[in-house]
């Protein structure tokens, strides 16, 4: 497998990139798991109950090994929550240790976890790796260098900044693997990481093709391309604080005058499906009946006339925006379509490209009018909590946009506190109704997750947070 840059840590507690947390599934099980769907499913537990809001109860399954042959415990569950809060782990889930009173081990296989408030998240904030409890003590933070886990894989080497190499656990619960062995190679440059795939050198590339190679690699007989739609979401952010983009009217002639199916098909090649908001179709919360805003820049101008802002005569521009974007190649380029649609409405826009930390310094300050950014792998709707409560304007979350609407944070915070599926798919319908009428964003598109491998290895699925998990399931035809 070709990754695209270096995994920083093979500790579940502690992984913060993408290139780490799509191979941790292959050497760590998590109490519970979320499917193709976002439905969560049982994992290391078997079960669960939640006698009261404050209170659930999780029921180990029986057999599962760390890959030293220790049987996982109640214990390893409880440290592993329990070390989330530790300030010198400089754990990525530190929230959720914060909202945890007490986890306690009922017995060697029943562990309770008491919350200092109702928080219906918790289920999907879980889908992380259980650490064995005497080798991460033993171990402190080499552990991240040196994992040990229950997954069907264990680490056999790891040569930082090259390859790491993983074998079969042979202590793993449930069927053996029947690879026996996955290297990730890391291969930062696009051009490099395509040639290695065609020469046979690496077997599989994960959402890191270009998408203007993939024509090329299709007329490869020794290969096969996979796509299904993805939940990484695109957006253009609007700062609400702007004297022009606070008017409603002017964000929505913005969102008629894009023509996102063709940027679409122009940067993307068949790679992305328009979006309608943070939840992509396929998300058991998705609503359907939300507001959409089609091309049509004739509805733009009206609207922009409506707002105010007539376009004045002989050519001259009815306001200035400017857009901030990255130095990506690929974003610059949709960046500067969008800048061109939006000029032929009468709206000129300077493209400002800037180095990632300096831009996302900026949008973290409300120093924009304009910019994109994505949500990766979008798969719990209390992300619109974090995106739009009027809590959440940086530094304390990410409504970057200083969205206000008082209906939203009581709608955000009732589906922390709500358990039920259906009450949750209501509260959540009614958050996206309101968000597509008031236009914090424009939706731009949800990726396309796409695997270019060998036509030897079967079995290989895609999952919505685009991981390597289902390698533990997949097989190699020598034919």
């Amino acid at each position: 497998m070709g990754l695209e840059g270096n995994p920083t840590t093979l500790d579940p507690r502690v992984a913060r990139d993408a290139y780490s947390t799509r191979i941790l599934p292959l050497l760590f099980h998590s109490l519970v798991q979320v499917d193709a769907n976002a439905e969560v499913i049982p994992d290391l537990a078997q079960s669960w109950e939640q006698p009261e809001p404050l209170t659930v109860i999780f029921h180990l399954r029986a057999g599962p090994r760390f890959s030293d042959g220790r049987e996982v415990r109640a214990r390893d569950v409880v440290y592993t929550l329990q070390s989330l809060a530790d300030p010198e782990l400089r754990s990525a889930r530190q929230a959720l240790a914060q909202r945890l009173q007490e986890v306690t081990a009922l017995d060697p296989r029943t562990v309770r976890l008491q919350l200092r408030e109702p928080y219906a998240p918790l289920f999907t904030e879980l889908v992380f790796g259980i650490v064995p409890e005497a080798d991460a003590r033993r171990l402190g933070k080499e552990f991240g260098r040196r994992p040990i886990g229950s997954g069907p894989y264990r680490l056999r080497s790891w040569e930082q900044g090259g390859e790491i190499v993983l074998e079969p656990n042979p202590f793993c619960a449930g069927p053996a693997p029947k690879i026996s062995r996955l290297v990730f190679r890391v291969l930062p440059d696009d051009v490099t990481r395509v040639m290695a795939l065609e020469r046979g050198e690496v077997q599989l590339l994960l959402n890191s093709v270009p998408p203007d190679d993939l024509p090329v690699l299709e007329q490869n007989p020794r290969l096969q391309i996979r796509s299904q739609p993805g939940t990484n979401y695109t957006y253009l952010g609007f700062n609400l604080e702007d004297p022009i983009l606070k008017r409603r009217e002017v964000r929505e002639a913005i969102a008629h005058a894009i023509p996102r199916q063709e940027l679409a098909d122009c940067f993307f090649r068949g790679q992305a499906q328009l979006a309608t908001g943070l939840l992509a179709p396929g998300h058991w919360a998705y609503e359907r009946e939300a507001e959409t805003y089609d091309y049509n820049p004739a509805r733009a101008q009206e609207l922009l006339d409506r707002a105010g802002f007539p376009r004045p005569a002989e050519g001259a521009p009815r306001f200035h925006l400017l857009y901030k974007t990255s130095q990506n190649k690929l974003r610059r380029r949709m960046v500067e379509a969008i800048a061109y649609a939006l000029g032929e409405v009468g709206i000129e826009v300077a493209v400002r490209s800037l180095e990632w930390g300096t831009l996302f310094a900026d949008i973290q300050a409300g120093n924009f009018q304009l910019y994109s950014l994505d949500w990766v792998g979008v798969t719990e709707p209390d992300i619109y909590y974090t995106a739009f409560h009027s809590k959440s304007i940086p530094p304390a979350g990410a409504n970057r946009g200083r969205y206000r609407n008082p209906e939203v944070d009581r709608l955000t915070e009732a589906g922390r506190k709500t358990f039920d599926p259906a009450e949750r798919r209501a509260i959540y319908g009614r958050v996206q109704k309101i968000l597509a009428l008031d236009l914090p964003y424009v939706s731009l598109f949800y990726s396309t997750d796409t695997v270019v491998s060998d036509r030897r290895l079967q079995g290989f699925q895609l999952f919505p947070e685009g991981d390597y998990r289902s390698l533990a399931q997949a097989d190699w035809s020598s034919e």
